[in-house]
């Protein structure tokens, strides 16, 4: 019989030998990959000392193929709890060190158990994803694996954040789950995600193309949209998680967290007085305005390389946490697309489910035209934004810099579309189209019919901008609630945002919309 400090002795030999994970050399081929492993990036994320194991001594149960006489260490994953800034957060980190972090039966067990412990305890969930796939040994079970967990992110998508760090190999079936989160971080060079990769592209298609090119950080970040995050390396995409979890609730009860704030309240910015340029023409950079109205300029940007017309990030006006969705004059001058309209509903709807107030700020001339558009949806994906809008409950306050013409004046949070307050400046223009498509269609046959026709039109023009190219009309109905100095801006948002943060507001009861995805 042994006695208890041979007992205690057999755990610590046990856990030693489990936390080895793969060995000397496959803990050296993953850092020579420059990859941490799954144990040094748990260690990263949280606050040391925190994190709590679980499902340590979780091994498999195969028997195809010789996989009794396999050892797999904690299965290929490790799972837990911890403190991430001192706020509590599960987690899981594919071991790529082990059978190559391979998915199966007790592998997705494991994951699925925390899963359901942070909805119970409605906290954070992060997934550090490593991953040679599914457990082809395990056949059917490895398949049922990744169907529970996608079952399990559906149900907590909307209850508690959902984040997927992608920091090694993500194929077939496995990208799913990531995609189903709310935020997509990938590394630069070392991780990827796609449905079939380049070898059986190259045998099916004929068409040759690299594991990078094809499913990159690059690659998702700025041509599919599947990730919000490119980082430089595991430790960058730890720290920007940290960061993000910052600005959210632990779930979907609660607000987000104030923080102390530095940054006077009533600061003002002159340099915002001149930031939008004489010229209809010209671009200005509306980073700019956001860096100089937030808290100590820290704006968080998201899908940052994805449809760059449309800018989406999180940031504080003193100390509160903000969703901020903004259009970018600099690229495509701010026109709404296909996959902006995609980017902003997405962000929108994240937002609002975490109570998320929202900033829109609008400076946008239309839709961008062209067949390509129309044959894209550009009806269909334009009407998520004006859905997601009409849905979100959250405060929400728009502000309009310049131009602000026809359906995207709406489809920006109009009033009409249940903006809380609308704030505009001077500068704003608030019309159904700018003034040369207006002379066009109003004036067309007395420009033809004119002595002098480019005279006319240019006089039609001036008549027209003196007329609506200005805050005053749309005041005058109570579309704008107030027109004021630009350098005013942030104290105003300020006292806005404070004075409707204790706003509530229901929707008719029903199961869910039919969004127009």
């Amino acid at each position: 019989m042994k006695t208890v400090a041979q007992k205690i002795q057999e755990l610590k030999e046990k856990e030693a030998q489990i936390k080895a994970m793969g060995g000397p050399k496959a803990i050296d081929k993953q850092h020579q990959s420059g990859k941490l492993t799954a144990r040094e990036r748990l260690d990263l994320f949280f606050d040391p000392g925190t994190f709590r194991e679980t499902d340590l001594f979780v091994t498999h149960r195969c028997v195809n193929f010789g996989m009794e006489k396999i050892e797999i260490p904690a299965d290929g994953v490790v799972t837990g709890f911890g403190r991430v800034n001192g706020r509590p957060v599960f987690a899981f980190s594919q071991d790529f060190t082990s059978r190559a972090g391979s998915l199966g039966e007790m592998h997705s067990k494991k994951i699925c158990k925390v899963m359901d412990l942070a909805l119970k305890a409605g906290v954070p969930f992060v997934g550090f994803n490593d991953s040679g796939g599914a457990r082809i040994q395990e056949g059917v079970d490895s398949l049922s694996g990744y169907g529970q967990i996608f079952y399990r992110n559906a149900i907590a998508s909307g209850v508690i954040p959902q984040i997927s760090a992608i920091m090694g190999p993500t194929a077939g079936g496995a990208v799913y789950s990531p995609a189903m989160t709310d935020f997509v971080f990938m590394v630069k060079n070392t991780s990827y995600m796609f449905i079939t990769g380049p070898d059986v592209i190259k045998s099916v298609t004929g068409e040759e193309i690299t594991f990078e090119d094809l499913g990159g950080a690059l690659a998702h970040n700025m041509k599919s949209g599947v990730a919000q995050f490119a980082c430089e390396s595991d430790a960058d995409a730890i720290e920007q998680i940290k960061r993000l979890l910052s600005f959210l609730p632990n779930n979907n009860m609660e607000d987000p967290p104030l923080s102390p704030c530095a940054d006077p309240a009533n600061r003002e910015d002159p340099v915002l007085d001149s930031i939008v340029p004489d010229s209809p023409r010209a671009s200005y950079d509306m980073k700019d305005v956001i860096r100089a109205v937030v808290d100590e300029g820290d704006f968080f940007e998201s899908h940052a390389l994805f449809a760059q017309n449309m800018v989406v990030g999180l940031a504080r006006l003193n100390g509160r946490s903000v969703g901020i969705i903004a259009n970018q004059p600099k690229v495509l001058a701010g026109c709404l697309d296909v996959d902006a309209a995609d980017k902003a509903t997405r962000f929108i709807r994240f937002c609002d489910a975490f109570n998320v107030p929202l900033l829109t700020i609008a400076d946008v001339p239309g839709y961008l035209p062209g067949s390509d558009q129309e044959w894209r949806g550009i009806i269909r994906h334009g009407a998520k934004l004006l859905w997601c809008y009409s849905e979100a409950t959250v405060p929400k306050l728009t502000l309009i810099t310049r131009k602000d013409y026809g359906g995207s004046y709406l489809a920006m949070c109009s009033r009409d579309l249940g903006a809380d307050m609308v704030i505009a400046w001077p500068t704003a223009e608030i019309a159904v189209m700018g003034a040369e498509g207006a002379a066009n269609v109003i004036f067309r046959k007395e420009i033809k019919e004119a002595a002098d026709p480019a005279a006319k039109r240019q006089e039609i023009i001036d008549n027209y901008e003196n007329l609506l190219y200005n805050p005053y009309i749309a005041a005058s109905r109570g579309f704008v609630d107030q027109v004021i100095l630009p350098r005013e801006t942030r104290p105003r948002l300020i006292e806005a945002f404070e004075t409707m943060c204790t706003k509530r507001e229901s929707l008719p009861a029903k199961k869910h919309g039919n969004i127009p995805v």
